[in-house]
């Protein structure tokens, strides 16, 4: 497919219609690291900024990926109705996330979905634990008042947001059986693409089964991200954290989003646990979420997205913690 990004002369109607006739819009800047919608810093001509996220077929990088099944809560989670219904539901909740100015699917003022947000230039979380922990320490303190709030957000049922709240009923029995399914279509589709996986195959799988077995049903779930990275958390000019890439907002298991957290928070995490977490549950869905961190880079690498590297390592890096698990489930069976 040939990429065609949004340029300056594109964005202009979006701009006035959104932020005021009298505005003017100077530069666009793309920013990197989208893989799902495009999206790009606006500037206009008396230094203000805002955001506009683009959810456009050029702007998607996942090779096969455009099924738009809400019912499955792992179907790709990309498009503007499930940006609004996240928002809705996070704002409602006291939940800090973008202001939004404009939410546009008439393809009049530009051909695909689009919506201008909020810009924070603040930068992100993950940025200000890198370069000043100890200032990090009271946004960790809110984030995890804010994750607090969001495990009293229960669900009629479990699913996307966007699914569940208008009344519909996700596919599958319970958040477990999807985990352990998904987990197999992950091992083998990791398996197909790298032979130490493979050869780990049959392990690997015997682990998973062992460990989907030990869980114990649940008939409430909570609001989660499910990909609530510090890439994923801004902090704005107050110090408060505002997530972002809120597609994927679901109803779930909170050891889903806990076992992301602690993937990616690695010794930052401890701020944000939360002791109400069941164990077994927890290990199991950390090694399907490994799985899955394999396999998906894997897969997303195979198209044109420009940051292979970084993806190859998510997988090279995930793929050898997958294997260490496996590894210290035989041993504690000794």
């Amino acid at each position: 497919m040939e990429r065609r990004f949004a340029v300056r002369e594109q964005l202009t109607g979006v701009v006035r219609a959104a932020l005021g006739a009298e505005r003017r819009l100077a530069d666009v800047t793309r920013l990197r690291g989208g893989s799902k919608k495009g999206v790009y810093r606006l500037l206009l001509d008396d230094g203000f900024t805002a955001i506009a996220y683009i959810w456009d077929a050029a702007e998607n990088y996942w090779p096969g990926l455009q099924v738009d099944d809400h019912a499955d809560p792992f179907s790709p989670a990309s498009g503007l109705e499930l940006f609004e219904a996240a928002h809705r539901r996070l704002d409602g909740a006291g939940v800090r996330v973008p202001r939004v100015y404009l939410a546009d699917r008439s393809r009049e003022l530009y051909p695909a979905d689009i919506a201008v947000v909020e810009d924070v230039p603040g930068g992100t979380l993950e940025t200000l634990l890198q370069r000043d922990p100890e200032a990090a320490a009271p946004v960790l303190a809110r984030l995890a008042e804010a994750l607090e709030v969001m495990r009293g957000q229960v669900g009629p049922g479990f699913g996307k947001v966007a699914w569940v709240d208008r009344g519909g009923v996700a596919a599958g029995r319970s958040c477990e059986q999807l985990v352990f399914e998904r987990a197999l279509v992950d091992l083998e589709e990791g398996a197909a693409r790298d032979g130490r996986l493979a050869a780990a195959r049959d392990r690997l799988e015997g682990v998973v089964r062992e460990l989907a077995a030990g869980v114990r049903p649940r008939s409430a779930h909570a609001l989660v991200h499910g990909e609530l990275g510090p890439d994923h958390v801004l902090v704005d000019g107050a110090g408060r954290p505002m997530l972002i890439d809120i597609e994927g907002l679901m109803y779930f298991d909170v050891e889903w989003e806990h076992a992301f957290l602690r993937l990616r928070f690695h010794e930052h995490y401890q701020p944000l646990r939360w002791d109400g977490l069941d164990e077994r549950r927890l290990s199991f869905y950390t090694l399907a979420m490994r799985l899955s961190l394999v396999a998906g880079p894997l897969r997303l690498i195979e198209g044109d997205f420009p940051g292979r590297e970084f993806m190859r390592g998510i997988a090279e890096h995930n793929l050898q913690q997958a294997l260490a698990f496996v590894e210290g489930e035989i041993r504690g069976s000794r």
